[in-house]
Order: structure tokens, then C-alpha cells, then sequence
């Protein structure tokens, strides 16, 4: 009877003797066959094409837009009146002395100071409150406080931008009813406040989730020595749980910079039910503003990548900061 070769090995090699025997001379183990080794790197293919496709090229054309501009010869008319060449910096140049632009990224620091505090405040103390074993119907809460970022920008801006007009908002009814007064949402400083309110009825649902979520994974070991010790709720949140859960508070900040630097839809949503909102509000209506509005497609380009500069050397300071100090704490 014979038995089945070893499976992923040769065969036994068999050498004849002067007897006429055979005896097993040696076995050689076979190399396993390299298979699918390079299967995971054809399903990152889709990805890293739409990524160079949509990011990176798109980035690259922006860049090279930056560098050139549009010289008119005669009035502009006819073939070959207008030509692209060669601009260098000029753009650029141009970018760092427009006034407007920088008005634009003040007004954006300013509504940053509003929203960024009352967005995180807001997250951290539900947050805290939801993580509470008093706490109750804690999934329902933790629905209706995520639940405004579930609504598309442009429906939230569009939504409470009609509920800032006096002609048609319940407000400004209940207002007139009482006899209290009835202020201009829609200007000077109030703009700022009724964007910062856009946001921060948007955006406080999510950073609740994120810091909610770090919350969830502190072991309640830690709670229990706590309160064997004499710590009250209050305590635990302010000694144990807010250090433990800074990561995460360090993480939704640097999101909401981004997002601050970044922000567009609201302003450019209720441009149209004022006349005290300029163009150029913030730095993307000031780029929108350039180029479909001035068909200035260069110049544009060259303030999307001052500000894209400007959101990433901002980012990557305040992330080293938060580095340098989260290593000395842990010192």
C-alpha cells in the first residue's frame, strides 16, 4: 500500500544500492509559491486614481494657474487677441497686498472665535452629561444632539436664515408680542453671531459623538478607585475624564480651524436675504468672488493656495504644540 507524498514536499528521492536495494536518501522541503502577494496593491488602485485624479491633479492645475496670467492685446477682440504666459509670482504678489482678502480672513478669525469655544464647550458638556450613570434615554439624546449634522449645509443656512427675517420668522412674532425688542440679525456684528449660530447648532453634534466615543473607552476601574477615594461626579469629570479625553479635544479643534478658515456655505446661503453682506466675506467667497464674478481665474487660484498654505502651516503649529505639551505631561 503506498501512501500520498507529504504535501508541500518533494518527493522522497530514492538512491539503488549494490544489494539492489533503494533507501531514502533526503527530502527536500519545497518553496511555497509567492501567490497573491501582490493582490492587496490592486484594490488600493481604484482609490489612489480617483485620489490623483480629483486631488492631485486638480491641486497641480490650480498651482500652475498661479504662475500665469492672461495678456490682452488690443480691445480683446478677435483670435488671438488674449494669450496665457508666464506671471511668476505676480499673483501672489498680488494675494498679500489685496486688502479685501485679508478683511476676509479677519472676518474668518472672528467668527472662528465665536464658533470654535461655544462648538466645543457645547460637545464637551453634553458629552459629559451623557456619560453620566445617572443619565437617561442617553441614546435618544445622543440622536437629537447628532441629528442637526445629519441636515445638509445649505438646508440648515437656507432654514435658519428664514427664521432670521423679521417679515416671516415666529420669532421676531413672539417678539413683536411681548413687546420686546427686535434685533437686525442680519447686521454689523450680528452677522457674525447668526452664522457662529449656524454652525454651532451643525457642528456640535459631531464633536459630541468624537469626544463621547473616547469617553466610552476610559475603563471604569479608574471611576470606581475614584469614588472609593471621595471623588464626586463633578471631580471625575474635571481631574480624569476631560485630561484622559484631551487627544480628542485637540483632534475636533484642529477640525474646526479647518472648518472655520474653510467656511462658505452659510455666508454665501444668506447673501441673497441681505444687502449688508459683501462678496468677499469670507476667504472662499473672496476666491469664488474672483473667479466667476471677475473672471480672474488666476489670481483665484493663487488665493486658494495662499490659503491652503496658510490652513496648513496653521494646523501643523498648533498640532506640534499640542505635542510638545502632551509630551511633558507625560513626563
Amino acid at each position: 500500500m503506498t501512501s500520498a507524498p507529504l504535501k508541500g514536499a518533494d518527493l522522497t528521492e530514492v538512491a539503488p544500492l549494490a544489494d539492489g536495494t533503494g533507501t531514502a536518501q533526503s527530502v527536500r522541503p519545497s518553496r511555497p509559491r509567492r501567490r497573491g502577494r501582490s493582490a492587496p496593491y490592486w484594490f488600493l488602485v481604484p482609490t489612489l486614481t480617483l485620489f490623483a485624479a480629483f486631488t492631485v491633479v486638480p491641486i497641480g492645475y490650480a498651482i500652475w494657474l498661479s504662475l500665469h496670467k492672461v495678456r490682452v492685446k488690443g480691445i480683446g477682440l478677435g483670435k488671438g487677441a488674449r494669450e496665457q504666459v508666464w506671471n511668476g509670482l505676480g499673483n501672489y504678489t498680488d494675494v498679500l497686498e489685496d486688502s479685501e482678502f485679508g478683511h476676509s480672513v479677519l472676518r474668518a478669525f472672528g467668527y472662528g472665535l465665536i464658533v470654535i469655544p461655544t462648538m466645543l464647550g457645547l460637545a464637551l458638556l453634553f458629552a459629559l452629561m451623557l456619560d453620566t450613570p445617572k443619565a437617561r434615554s442617553a441614546p435618544f439624546a445622543r440622536l437629537m444632539i447628532f441629528l442637526p449634522y445629519a441636515v445638509p449645509g445649505i438646508i440648515a443656512a437656507l432654514m435658519w436664515g428664514f427664521l432670521y427675517l423679521p417679515d416671516v420668522s415666529p420669532f421676531y412674532y413672539l417678539l413683536d408680542k411681548f413687546g420686546l425688542p427686535q434685533p437686525d440679525l442680519f447686521d454689523g456684528g450680528n452677522l457674525y453671531l447668526s452664522f457662529a449660530n449656524i454652525a454651532v447648532w451643525g457642528g456640535t453634534g459631531f464633536n459630541m459623538i468624537v469626544i463621547y466615543t473616547a469617553l466610552r473607552a476610559i475603563p471604569p476601574d479608574i471611576y470606581e478607585a475614584a469614588r472609593i477615594d471621595g471623588a464626586t461626579d463633578l471631580g471625575i469629570a474635571l481631574k480624569i475624564k476631560i485630561p484622559i479625553v484631551m487627544p480628542s479635544l485637540v483632534l475636533t479643534f484642529f477640525f474646526s480651524v479647518i472648518a472655520t478658515l474653510q467656511v462658505f456655505t452659510e455666508p454665501m446661503a444668506l447673501k441673497p436675504l441681505t444687502n449688508g453682506l459683501p462678496s468677499s466675506w469670507s476667504p472662499l467667497m473672496a476666491i469664488y468672488d474672483k473667479a466667476f464674478l471677475q473672471s480672474d481665474i488666476y489670481g483665484a487660484s493663487a488665493t486658494a493656495v495662499v490659503l491652503a498654505l496658510a490652513t496648513f502651516v496653521l494646523s501643523f503649529t498648533l498640532l506640534r504644540i499640542s505635542d510638545r505639551y502632551t509630551r511633558e505631561d507625560r513626563a
